[in-house]
């Protein structure tokens, strides 16, 4: 899936060690995910499923994923900082290249939705631990791919992803592990 989260802070929140996701470690992502949790006035997190990303692509599926997020927020947004795109929506908003770098609202919006997903990503390994989605939460590692080419896809994978719109195992050769 992919995950987009809104966060409302108060004006001139400062949280030491927030950054983009991407270069933290995941206890320190999880440390400033509660951190964000207590100082926001609002949270608000969207999933988008596999087939929306296969039917739209995954740029659009981040679109409808931020959208439905900011519609859940508690507390309607003055104004939205958006990572490097523009939603479809009526409110002011500015789109900032490397936003989650240079915003402390789109850092912390990234910390919340990367804690999410990595959450959601454990939680489905146990459905198809087949495929270690624990260790590496769907991404593009060599011990995926592997597992890709040793037990095919499940419904978990986008078709629309190149390793697996080229794998020649069946889709239907796997079902998720009894509870």
């Amino acid at each position: 899936p992919v995950v987009a989260a809104a966060v409302i802070l108060p004006p001139d929140t400062r949280i030491r060690g927030l950054r983009d996701s991407k270069q933290l470690l995941r206890e320190d992502r999880e440390r400033l995910a509660k951190v964000v949790e207590r100082k926001a006035l609002a949270i608000a997190i969207a999933e988008v499923d596999v087939e929306t990303i296969d039917r739209v692509n995954i740029y659009q599926a981040t679109r409808i994923a931020m959208s439905i997020a900011v519609g859940k927020l508690t507390v309607a947004p003055d104004h939205l900082l958006i990572d490097a795109m523009r939603l479809d929506l009526a409110c002011a908003q500015t789109s900032i290249i490397y936003g989650d770098s240079l915003s402390i609202s789109i850092a912390a919006a990234s910390v919340i939705a990367k804690v999410y997903r990595d959450a959601r990503m454990r939680e489905l390994d146990k459905e198809y631990p087949q495929y270690g989605l624990a260790s590496h939460k769907g991404y593009s590692t060599p011990q995926h791919l592997a597992a890709l080419d040793k037990h095919g896809p499940c419904p978990l994978h986008r078709k629309s992803f190149r390793p697996v719109a080229q794998t020649t195992l069946p889709w239907d050769n796997l079902v998720p592990a009894e509870a």
